[in-house]
């Protein structure tokens, strides 16, 4: 009886340590993991842009038409700070060197992104249909001025080009569809901290009358979930998925800001998801996609047995 009341008292401590921890951990929480995830994600759709839009500046790679009107180039530009290095242009390379020092947009960048149309060889333009662009990111930092925070790149990631055309094609009324994949991205984060990224996203690029909207979807699937944009391990090492519930709009307005989106984001060992909102002010409240200013950034609302938390981020 002795024994058997000892093994009772035993499991119930390790019940009631591990009911501790739980709560502990909802207490805790701080919603950095979905922080780092839409900054990670924002750096990553503008690295794309920026691997895009330099192809496209090149008609040897892109195939676009000589004498391109003058208002593309505003769709075409880089950030300042930029340089490109053709000297394997005609291999179908090129690489964008950052200079590290120059302020665009509150940001510095520095490190290279080295883009490669796959079977350039064997004809392939990147306006074609099912192009692949692949992007080679070597110690790629982005560092916001304000309050130096930074992210810093190294891997590998495979941008293709659905169904042709290229963003001049967008600017005149045409739709541009892209898909963006890569496995194992290592992000170093200011505290030297390295989480490990998989993305598998897809932005239709839609203008109608002059109204331009850019739709993100999650493709990815992991571990019994799907419609994932993202996924791998946080700065802490634990496992994590983020999947788009309501895909993610920017508009003309705000195409730098998602004026509309839905994520579930689920940590390994936490009892919660952290449901996340995109496109709300500084209060939390959703802002709408007709508004005339943009959001202020998104929300983050966590629930664990009767109680629940939330808190708001400003975009990156």
């Amino acid at each position: 009886m002795k024994k058997l009341f000892i093994a009772f008292a035993a499991v119930s401590l390790i019940i009631s340590a591990a009911s501790c921890k739980k709560k502990k951990a909802f207490k805790n929480e701080d919603g950095q993991v979905t922080e780092d995830n839409r900054n990670v994600q924002q750096q990553s759709d503008d690295a794309m842009g920026y691997g895009d839009n330099a192809i496209g500046n090149y008609q040897s790679l892109t195939g676009k038409l000589i004498g391109a009107p003058a208002s593309a180039a505003s769709v075409l530009a880089l950030p300042c700070g930029t340089t490109v290095d053709t000297t394997h242009i005609s291999q179908g390379s090129i690489t964008l060197n950052f200079d590290g020092v120059t302020v665009c947009d509150n940001r510095k960048r520095s490190g290279s992104i080295k883009l490669t149309i796959l079977g350039f060889a064997q004809g392939k333009q990147w306006k074609d249909t099912a192009c692949v662009l692949q992007m080679d990111y070597t110690n790629y930092r982005v560092t916001r001025s304000s309050d130096n925070k930074s992210l810093m790149f190294n891997g590998t990631q495979y941008l293709t080009n659905v169904v042709g055309g290229n963003f001049i094609t967008w600017l005149f009324g045409g739709t541009v569809i892209r898909t963006i994949t890569g496995n194992n991205l290592q992000v170093t984060f200011d505290n030297g901290s390295v989480a490990s990224w998989n993305i598998n996203r897809k932005y239709t690029y839609s203008n109608s009358n002059g109204a331009y909207t850019c739709l993100g979807e999650g493709l990815g699937s992991y571990n019994g979930e799907t419609a994932l944009e993202n996924w791998g391990t946080t700065r802490d090492g634990d496992a994590f998925t983020s999947k788009v519930e309501t895909p993610i709009l920017w508009n003309s307005t705000c195409m730098s800001r998602p004026v509309q989106g839905k994520m579930n984001i689920k940590v390994a060992d936490k009892d919660f998801d952290l449901k996340v909102t995109l496109g709300v002010d500084n209060s939390g409240n959703v802002v709408g996609v007709q508004a005339n200013s943009c959001p202020y950034g998104w929300k983050v609302e966590w629930t664990y047995k009767n109680k629940s938390n939330d808190k708001v981020f400003g975009y990156w």
